[in-house]
């Protein structure tokens, strides 16, 4: 008999899949029936695991077959991710150097690490089985994917975001995108990571303190919510904070906040609460400051309306790959409103509401960095002016593939400066402050 571990280790080989799928299926059912269903939903998921694992191992030792002790440790492992988790993507759930999952119909998964991708060697023994893992998976957060209902956009109980498509639309199969929970980091270890300079933490630190409003940008990836989280760190006790998102990942630690999660429709259509539904809502609720995971359609009007009428220190992220383009996207995206508004006064809004634009970027080899930290110097009736105060001057890749560079520092708006001044906050020295507006790194676009 083919070994359990050749099956496992080289499962598409001579058949093995198949037996190894079979085997699976032969002890799931075997533990099924000797486990008292409603005994076992009374337990924790840990304890639940502890005890299907015992079960199965007494039914392994009284049946058979004979196996090694890695084979049968093997055996017990897949059995029970079939029963209780997720199969074939349990151990890669449960490896934590993995910040993404993505499942390519059933012979191709790949993982995203150290942001690389790459080709992983698990794999589901068919189409069917992978749709029952999805369905058990969309089943956890009361949502329900088939043909009339073939994307899912959700978020599990456990934090990670979970993205499905299935055919007709998805021509290669079942697609199933699993993103990693982001772990909280503080601005330090970002600096330690090599994402930012110490000089730039402090004018961060000093930003967020002195309540200017941040917006983060970057493309998907590029660690906006890492980086966000970070940022709301250093907001002061004692303020009451409302974080609006679509998937909640944020994790702040202040002991006021009050966390908003949009809603999608139920199986009916029905019960949709957008995320404009929310911040339009958190407006009513005496926040200090308001924090937007992210802004992607009329939600963004609301947002700049909030920013510009007294929650000054308010943070959002938004999908663009230079600070100009994150502008030029606020303006889009607050079109997409129900109130008519033209450009023109899209734009006086954007100048009385946004203070500092962070941009965000991810390097071929994978590191994530602050590539631009951008101050909004226009005022109501001029065209965009941004000046950039700090930026990563990036080299080409070496031979080893990894991106070096440094950080450059300039100085700051006269305007800025003294709002800094007031709020008790210093102004770095490596950064200082711009005499004349000629002084500035200026650029002008959007007349």
């Amino acid at each position: 008999m083919t070994s359990l571990r050749a099956r496992i280790a080289a499962p598409e080989e001579n058949g093995g899949r198949h037996q190894e799928t079979q085997l699976i299926a032969v002890y799931r059912a075997k533990l099924l029936e000797e486990i008292d269903l409603a005994e076992m939903s009374a337990l924790a998921m840990a304890e639940r695991r502890a005890r299907l694992e015992r079960v199965l191992g007494h039914i392994i030792s009284r049946e058979g077959p004979v196996l090694s002790t890695r084979e049968r440790t093997l055996l017990i492992r897949r059995v029970v991710d079939e029963a209780l988790g997720l199969g074939v993507l349990e151990p890669l759930l449960e490896d934590a150097s993995i910040t993404e999952i993505m499942v390519n119909g059933p012979d191709h998964v790949y993982v995203e690490r150290a942001g690389r991708v790459e080709l992983v060697a698990a794999r589901f023994a068919s189409t069917e089985q992978l749709m029952q893992t999805i369905e058990r998976i969309v089943s956890t957060v009361n949502r329900r994917v088939d043909e009339s209902n073939p994307m899912v956009d959700a978020r599990l109980p456990s934090g990670e975001r979970v993205n499905v498509i299935i055919p007709p639309l998805s021509l290669t199969g079942p697609t199933l995108t699993i993103r990693r929970f982001p772990r909280s980091y503080t601005l330090g270890e970002l600096l330690g990571l090599g994402s930012l300079d110490e000089h730039m933490m402090l004018l961060l630190s000093g930003l967020i303190r002195a309540k200017f409003n941040v917006i983060v940008s970057g493309a998907t990836g590029s660690g906006k919510t890492t980086l966000l989280n970070a940022l709301s760190g250093l907001i002061p006790d004692g303020e009451r904070i409302i974080t609006v998102e679509d998937a909640a990942e944020l994790q702040l630690q202040q002991e006021h906040v009050i966390r908003l999660e949009s809603r999608p429709p139920n199986v009916e259509g029905k019960g949709h609460i957008t995320i404009r539904d929310l911040v339009r809502n958190s407006l009513r609720m005496r926040p200090d400051r308001i924090i937007v995971g992210e802004v992607r359609g009329g939600e963004t009007l609301d947002m700049l309306q909030a920013m510009s009428t007294g929650h000054d220190g308010s943070l959002a992220t938004v999908h663009a790959n230079a600070a100009e383009d994150a502008l030029m996207r606020l303006q889009t995206l607050a079109s997409m409103s129900a109130v008519k508004i033209p450009f023109e006064a899209l734009r006086d809004q954007i100048n009385s509401a946004v203070d500092v634009i962070v941009q965000l970027t991810r390097s071929p080899d994978g590191a994530r960095r602050i590539t631009e930290i951008a101050m909004l110097s226009s005022r109501s009736r001029e065209s965009y002016q941004l000046a950039t105060v700090g930026r990563f001057h990036a080299q080409p890749m070496a031979a080893d593939r990894v991106v070096r560079g440094h950080f450059e520092h300039f100085p700051l708006p006269r305007r800025a400066a003294d709002r800094l001044y007031m709020a008790g906050e210093p102004v770095p020295p490596a950064f200082g402050v711009a005499p004349t507006e000629d002084h500035l790194t200026l650029r002008r676009f959007g007349g």
